[in-house]
């Protein structure tokens, strides 16, 4: 079974369907990618929305009917995230395309925007992408086969051999929780946490660094009030400096988040707030030399 045998069984024609595989060059929204899928599917769709000016004639040009949204899963393989219609598009200056609220925030992903080479353009389509019913239960579970090169990550499905590979029981897009020591999320990824790592959050009280990419100083913290380290990294989400002084002078997109100890839910928040001046004392993270004021 192919991806053109699931289509024609639900009544569409291969030869209308555009099949993307997204595996954006930007590292830090391509880590993100999954992660939009799952909580944001609003950003996903807007980042495919637009697209360079070869596909987005292609896309224009009346014989697509469908996207069949993809991300890159593992080499040779495709991670199904669900079928689009193409609805039609309108002109987007590159002005405009800034201003659009899912684009700025977006950018706060990693995404960049056009090709360098294609800034020169004075507009872009927006395409109106409607998320249609076909095999929605099988978001993040459908694995396709995808064939050479890699680097062509746009395909006619008619054209093109999609093997099933498999259907998961558990979607690949509410991955595993690490082990706690290796737990490492910038920013703003706190905001596009999948399920299962809110749930072990909510357990886990603990010593936290934050670490700025821009200078390299870092910051120690503790959570053992509600909700452990989940309420207190939330907090650091909507608030960016999570009430801090040194950190409010700075910009949170720099920041990623590790654990440093594991504390019983029942210790004594004396017992945390020792914990933690240790970690500041051993890390050296106290003002000047890190973020801590104290």
């Amino acid at each position: 079974m192919n991806l053109t045998d699931l289509l024609r069984k639900n009544d569409i024609d291969p030869k209308q369907v555009l099949v993307f595989r997204h595996r954006p060059t930007e590292p830090a929204l391509n880590r993100a990618l999954p992660l939009l899928a799952s909580e944001r599917p609003e950003l996903f769709n807007a980042y495919q929305q637009t697209q360079g000016k070869t596909l987005e004639k292609v896309m224009a040009g009346g014989k697509a009917r469908y996207i069949a949204s993809f991300i890159g899963h593992e080499a040779g393989k495709a991670l199904f995230i669900g079928l689009y219609s193409i609805a039609g598009s309108k002109p987007l200056t590159a002005r405009q395309f800034w201003q659009t609220p899912a684009h700025i925030e977006l950018k706060e992903f990693g995404m960049t925007g056009l090709d360098p080479e294609e800034e020169s353009r004075s507009s872009v389509l927006f395409f109106d992408l409607g998320l249609t019913d076909f095999r929605a239960d099988w978001k993040g579970k459908l694995v396709v086969g995808w064939p050479p090169p890699e680097r062509a990550w746009w395909r006619w499905a008619d054209r093109n051999d999609f093997p099933v590979l498999a259907i998961t029981e558990d979607s690949a897009l509410d991955p595993t929780v690490k082990p706690w020591n290796e737990i490492a999320l910038r920013w703003k990824e706190l905001s596009v946490l999948p399920t299962r790592y809110k749930s072990v959050l909510l357990q886990w009280r603990g010593i936290y660094y934050i670490f700025d990419e821009s200078d390299h100083k870092g910051y120690v913290g503790s959570a053992y009030g509600e909700k452990n380290l989940f309420g207190r990294w939330s907090n650091y989400e909507a608030t960016g400096d999570g009430g801090n002084t040194l950190l409010r002078k700075r910009d949170p997109k720099n920041f990623q988040f590790t654990i440093l100890e594991l504390v019983s839910p029942a210790a004594d928040p004396t017992d945390v707030i020792r914990l933690e001046a240790n970690w500041k004392d051993r890390l050296h993270t106290r003002a000047p030399h890190g973020l801590n004021e104290n």
